[in-house]
């Protein structure tokens, strides 16, 4: 193992709890390299929580353990597990939808049921309302620690079995890219998709195209307009809208200096979608 252990919850940091988790891993193994992905995923959203690892798990190295916690259903029969990815990563976590981007984008190749007998904080009492102390920080540095193997985590599960929420491919159809508003970037307001470079490419769109964008949940249309496909900001005026490509090689949605998210309060999952086409011509009589 890489000893490195990167912690995600959607505790905050405004108490102990996350303070806690690294004691814990600290009393394991006190070489353990701990890390925080972010402890500030809105409370309960395991949807954020499955993008936000997607997001940051490929650039780390082979043999990082991950605990992610976004448990808003801790102490009832959804299942303790970790898995192993295809680029050899491991994943500990509740089995509530957590991993939903990670099977679909990267691969799972095994996972297994934390086995509570053996692999739980001792002396941790009755407690069933902080398995991310009890059960996911203490498993996850014991095997970062290479004081468990992946095998001794408790018993192997199918991996087809493992919980997904919603999520739609994205696709082409009669030249209309359609696709999800997978995630906001919370800090500047831009639309992040699920649509592929590859993707938007195949419909024959290029740099410096207008392109008419319509985005919809799934009750009504929120936006629709003419905007340009760019590869920077510098593409776009300040306060024009632009598509572009983002740093995880899916198509985003940006107001230059300004939060596309708030002017229109578009919010983020598999309920919102997005659909891009050339921008029809306008002929003048």
């Amino acid at each position: 193992m890489s000893k490195h252990l990167v912690l995600q919850t959607d505790f905050g940091k405004g108490d102990g709890a996350v303070s806690a988790m690294y004691g814990v891993a600290l009393c394991v193994d006190s070489d353990l390299k701990i890390f925080d992905l972010t402890h500030d995923i809105p409370q309960f959203n395991i949807w954020e929580g499955s993008y936000r690892l997607y997001q940051t798990i490929s650039y780390w190295p082979a043999g990082t353990v991950f605990v992610s916690v976004v448990d808003p259903g801790v102490g009832t029969d959804r299942l303790s597990i970790v898995v192993k990815t295809k680029q050899n990563q491991y994943v500990i976590t509740p089995d509530n939808g957590t991993l939903t981007h990670i099977k679909q984008s990267i691969g799972i190749v095994a996972v297994r049921q934390i086995d509570e007998k053996v692999n739980r904080l001792p002396r941790s009492g009755e407690s069933y309302t902080f398995h991310g102390r009890d059960v996911y920080a203490y498993t996850g540095a014991r095997l970062a620690a290479g004081v468990i193997s992946f095998e001794e985590v408790g018993p192997e599960l199918n991996v087809d079995d493992i919980v997904e929420l919603p999520n739609p491919l994205p696709n082409l159809e009669d030249g209309i890219v359609h696709g999800n508003i997978d995630i906001l970037d919370i800090r500047f307001g831009n639309l992040w998709t699920n649509i592929p470079r590859e993707l938007f490419l195949k419909a024959g769109i290029q740099y410096g195209d207008s392109l008419e964008v319509t985005i919809a949940n799934d009750t009504q249309q929120v936006y629709k307009n003419i905007m340009t496909f760019g590869r920077s900001f510098a593409d776009s005026r300040l306060g024009e809208p632009l598509l572009y490509v983002n740093s995880l090689d899916k198509l985003g949605v940006a107001i230059n200096q300004g939060s596309f998210a708030k002017a229109y309060h578009i919010e983020m999952g598999y309920k919102w979608k997005i659909s891009v086409r050339r921008a029809p011509k306008i002929i003048y009589s």
